[in-house]
């Protein structure tokens, strides 16, 4: 039930921000890279209402190379001091304000934030990374202190969502009674991830190349162990070699009995409009793609970010919908998008969840007026079991979105290094979302689908906090980050 009590004004004490380093279990192909380790973010903030009560809260994120920044030439490290630096401006910029609601913390420290990273040739997905972190730290933090889930706190507005001048195209939007109409679903359908490189079969496994830990590593092992029917699938801009392990994906999902979902990411590998549509048209004259183009429901971000909002889309929207992701950068970025011809855009934490919601209530207006049928869609970041999943999926269930991307739970081994006593507690607090398998505690997916009653607890989506007695400080950001450092494999980016 809804709290009757006005959005609470907050005031950041402290920022902390932490990392955990983790492997992943198998290599993780998208766009031009290939991942096989990667750093968790996990940051502490410590907030005052203005009742007078002190407390912490929390958010962690991964520190992605080659997604927020895409430019080859930097390596690995480089481009997580980017985010490190993200982080810094943000928390800087947050102890310095007076106490407000916390939405105000956002939205009035939001063009601060861009601007400050443009002079540091920050891109905007940079930029809005350690905002997205601390934003969530901070409504985790309010939660916790007036007892409340993340659902009950925004169907509530404890957020003071409200017109804002960084969201003017929304008037005089009614967000009180906008959020207060929001259903959480309490189950959703895991969408799973078929990386550039992931194997389709066992005879795509070289000898000796097996992990063998008892969990799905095919992709026919995936849909036998988890029951899935919704899938991701990653182009890679080489229409041929795309078409021919499209044919071979096909032929697994093609088993499946029931309803299929599937949606393709180009992850910005198409230059233009003209070589997606080449591609569709090519997929559409295949005939062992029939099933597979019939279930696709929409095309994720194709075009590199540089050019995907200079023109139309409209030649590739008359065949399927096309979403924005990376080309989500800043708050008005799905205002332009709409005009060229997208229908959707990507809900994910690591861009903020105020952005998910003010998209939502965009789709909301745009679609009552009538213009389009206009969604959101939720994608994943390689999301990690604990704080970090339980957070994007609190916020796709508030959005009521029928589907997700999952894929940390396929690519990094359960809680990924983290001290053995958190994972048993998040298995403990969140006893549908877990299970424990050889020993290990991991996601929990039946019939295709996660549970998700649990994440209605007091906090922001986990009733438990990292253990960070153990965790390593997060080092201040190189700035500039010095070049050299470990470049993630793009040996193989058009095979």
């Amino acid at each position: 039930m809804a709290i009757a009590i006005p959005a609470p004004r907050v005031k950041v004490l402290g920022v902390e921000a932490f990392e955990q380093p983790f492997r992943l279990r198998m290599p993780f192909r998208f766009g031009v890279i290939t991942l096989t380790e990667g750093l968790q973010a996990i940051v502490r903030v410590r907030v005052r209402l203005d009742d007078g009560r002190e407390g912490f809260g929390y958010a962690a994120e991964m520190l992605a190379a080659k997604w927020f920044d895409k430019n080859p030439a930097l390596s690995d490290a480089q481009n997580q001091h980017q985010l490190r630096k993200s982080i810094e401006i943000a928390a800087e910029a947050y102890q310095a304000a007076p106490s407000c609601t916390a939405f105000d913390l956002f939205a009035d420290n939001y063009r601060h934030q861009m601007r400050a990273a443009r002079e540091l040739d920050l891109p905007a997905l940079v930029a809005s990374y350690g905002a997205a972190l601390l934003d969530r730290a901070v409504m985790d933090a309010i939660c916790r202190l007036v007892g409340a889930s993340f659902w009950t706190a925004m169907r509530s507005n404890l957020a003071g969502m409200a017109p804002h001048p960084i969201i003017a195209d929304l008037g005089q939007f009614d967000f009180t009674t906008f959020l207060a109409g929001l259903e959480p679903v309490r189950s959703i359908e895991a969408r799973h991830t078929v990386g550039l490189v992931d194997p389709i079969v066992a005879d795509d496994q070289a000898a000796g190349t097996r992990v063998d830990d008892g969990l799905p590593e095919t992709l026919d092992e995936v849909v036998a162990a988890y029951g899935q029917r919704c899938f991701k699938l990653k182009v890679s801009g080489d229409r041929q070699a795309d078409v021919e392990r499209l044919v071979k994906i096909a032929s697994v999902l093609d088993t499946i009995a029931g309803p299929l979902h599937v949606t393709l990411d180009g992850n910005e590998q198409y230059e233009d409009v003209e070589a997606v549509v080449d591609l569709w048209s090519a997929m559409e004259a295949e005939p062992a793609l029939q099933k597979l183009c019939a279930a696709t429901l929409f095309i994720e971000q194709p075009i590199k970010r540089q050019v995907a909002l200079a023109r139309s889309i409209a030649p590739l929207a008359r065949y399927r919908p096309v979403i924005i992701d990376e080309s989500d950068g800043e708050l008005d970025a799905f205002v332009r998008a709409r005009s060229l011809g997208y229908a959707g855009v990507s809900s994910k934490a690591c861009k903020g969840f105020y952005r998910s919601l003010v998209n939502l209530a965009r789709c909301r207006l745009w679609n009552a007026e009538g213009d389009g049928s206009y969604f959101l869609s939720g994608e994943d970041l390689t999301t990690q079991a604990g704080l970090a999943v339980q957070q994007d999926l609190a916020l796709v269930a508030l959005l009521g979105l029928a589907d997700v991307e999952r894929n940390g739970h396929h690519f990094i081994d359960g809680f990924a290094g983290r001290p053995d006593a958190e994972a048993q507690a998040f298995l403990r607090a969140h006893p549908d979302l877990y299970e424990e398998h050889n020993g290990r505690v991991r996601l929990s997916i039946h019939a295709g689908r996660l549970a998700l009653d649990s994440l209605d607890c007091k906090g922001f989506g986990s009733a438990v906090v990292p253990d960070l007695a153990s965790t390593s400080a997060m080092p201040p950001a190189e700035w500039p980050p010095a070049a050299g450092g470990r470049r993630s494999d793009q040996s193989d980016a058009r095979r």
